[in-house]
This record gives C-alpha cells, sequence and structure tokens, in this order.
C-alpha cells in the first residue's frame, strides 16, 4: 500500500499558493513568505503580516520591482507620502503606497516612522526648500510637485516640521483643474515608474495631476481606465477628459488635443490626437482608443 507523501514546509506552501484566489500582484501583498493580514479570508497562509505606517522622508524615491537596484522601477514615492510596510531584505523595503495601494520595493533609508499628518501639496514644479524664512538663504532640498509637508505658514513661508521653509508661492490652495496642474509637466522626460516633472510615463501624469486637486487615481492605465470617474462616448469628448489607449493614457486639452507622457516622443507634450491614433492604426491596432472617462468635481 502507498504510503502518504510527508508533508514537508515546500510541499504546504505548494498547496496553499495552488489554494489562493488570483490575486493582482499590483495592488497585494501576497507572497509564499508573506500575506497582507487582510486577505486572511481570501488567502491560505502560514504567516499573515499586518504592515507597519511608515512615511517618505527624501524628495523622491523609485518604487522597484524587486529589492534590489537594478530592478525595473514600477513608480515612485514622493516626500510625505505614506507607505505601508510588511518586510524589509537587507536595504530594501517591501510595501504599498498608502495613497494608491500600489505596491514594490524602495530603499528602506528613505522610510520613517510618521510625524505630523502633512497639510500642504507641492504645486508648482519644483520647491526649494529653504533653511530659513528667506529666498537668499541656502537651499535644503528641493521637492517634486505633488510631494507633501507638514507645517505652518508664516508670512510668506511654510515652516516645515522638522526644520526648512517653503515659500507659499510654492504651495498655492489646490486648484481644481488637472489640466492646467498637468501642463507644469510638459517638457518633462518620459520616464517609465516616474511621477514628477523630472521625468514622468502616462500613467504617472494622469495620477499626479488629480491627486494635486485631491483625487485618488490608481497607479496604471488600465486600472484608471476601470475605475476613474465616469465613461462617456468618445463623440462628447472635451476638455480635461482622461482618454485611454492600448497600454497608454492622456488628458485632453481639448476635444482634438492630447496631453500625453510617451515613448514615441520620450517627453511630455501636446500633440493632435489624430496624430496619436494614426501611429496606433499605422501599428496595425485594432482599437486604438478603448475608453474615455470624465472626472466630476
Amino acid at each position: 500500500m502507498p504510503t502518504a507523501p510527508e508533508v514537508t514546509l515546500d510541499l504546504l506552501t505548494a498547496r496553499l499558493l495552488a489554494a489562493r484566489p488570483t490575486l493582482d500582484p499590483r495592488c497585494h501583498i501576497a507572497r509564499p513568505d508573506v500575506v497582507d493580514i487582510e486577505l486572511a479570508n481570501q488567502v491560505a497562509a502560514a504567516r499573515y503580516v499586518e504592515p507597519l505606517a511608515m512615511r517618505c522622508t527624501v524628495p523622491r524615491t523609485a518604487m522597484r520591482g524587486a529589492g534590489n537596484a537594478a530592478a525595473t522601477a514600477v513608480s515612485e514615492l514622493l516626500m510625505g507620502e505614506a507607505f505601508d510596510l510588511f518586510d524589509i531584505d537587507g536595504d530594501w523595503a517591501l510595501g504599498r503606497s498608502a495613497a494608491d495601494r500600489y505596491t514594490g520595493w524602495v530603499l528602506a533609508s528613505a522610510l520613517a516612522e510618521p510625524g505630523a499628518a502633512p497639510n500642504h501639496r507641492i504645486t508648482s514644479r519644483v520647491a526649494p526648500v529653504f533653511a530659513a524664512a528667506d529666498i537668499k538663504a541656502p537651499v535644503l532640498a528641493e521637492l517634486p510637485f505633488g510631494a507633501l509637508a507638514a507645517g505652518s505658514v508664516r508670512g510668506a513661508f511654510l515652516a516645515i516640521e522638522g526644520g526648512g521653509h517653503i515659500h507659499t508661492l510654492h504651495i498655492a490652495p489646490l486648484p481644481a483643474d488637472p489640466l492646467a496642474l498637468a501642463r507644469l509637466f510638459i517638457g518633462a522626460p518620459y520616464l517609465w515608474g516616474g511621477r514628477t516633472p523630472d521625468g514622468v510615463d502616462c500613467s504617472g501624469l494622469v495620477q499626479a495631476a488629480l491627486a494635486a486637486c485631491g483625487i485618488a487615481a490608481p497607479r496604471d492605465s488600465d486600472q484608471q481606465r476601470d475605475q476613474l470617474g465616469v465613461p462617456i462616448d468618445y463623440e462628447r469628448r472635451g476638455r480635461g477628459d482622461i482618454i485611454f489607449f492600448p497600454g497608454h493614457v492622456g488628458i485632453l486639452s481639448d476635444a482634438h488635443t492630447l496631453l500625453h507622457a510617451n515613448a514615441h516622443w520620450m517627453a511630455t507634450l501636446e500633440e493632435p490626437l489624430v496624430d496619436v491614433i494614426a501611429r496606433l492604426v499605422a501599428a496595425k491596432v485594432e482599437q486604438p482608443v478603448t475608453g474615455v472617462r470624465r472626472i466630476k468635481f
């Protein structure tokens, strides 16, 4: 009579993995050795982890697909943004951006436990952080568009918790016009995984412009297509609508002009919508436009 196989740790892990539902790894922490505790009722695991709340303490840092500097950058974490930490492996921290629930690895040295909650957002292309409330003072750092800061306004400056001053013209009240903010990125180089005017990808541009208006958006274009705003017919498109293509997204400057970060020009620019569609048709893409979404304020 054959005997039952010995249940080793490797065999147990294989069984647990086989029993798991299909989860989008961009949004869920569900590895063989680390599973988010919020998935306890969905995923069988030998160990569940409750994340530790952290916050980014550097102007910007890449979120990578694996815990090493050579791994592909999948997004960016900006100063002040919250990060749910699940695991640390050497110099790298595995976790999830709290703003859009996008997962990835960041340098552990870029994180710290949260202090005062951010109450201002950088709305200029870049904001110098001065050592004193004086534009002639030494510059301690430069914060990118979309970064967060905690502090109190004193005269013409925001005095940041922990030191440093930002001019109030760089933290103007949040406007409700994503297109105007997206135009700050014109000329920015195309950078896969980027989210700032120093380098941005197509969905990062849309996410950053909406976030600056207080609108949370998913990280990738397919997620944005399924979740942002409300769908509208292509014929009804207009200024400020988000338009989607296979693997790509942009913001309409008007019904006939697209503002987008794109690998064709390796830059962020405005160009005729018909030209973008013509390139896709020439590449034999069956459905050049996959959707149009309108954001309601």
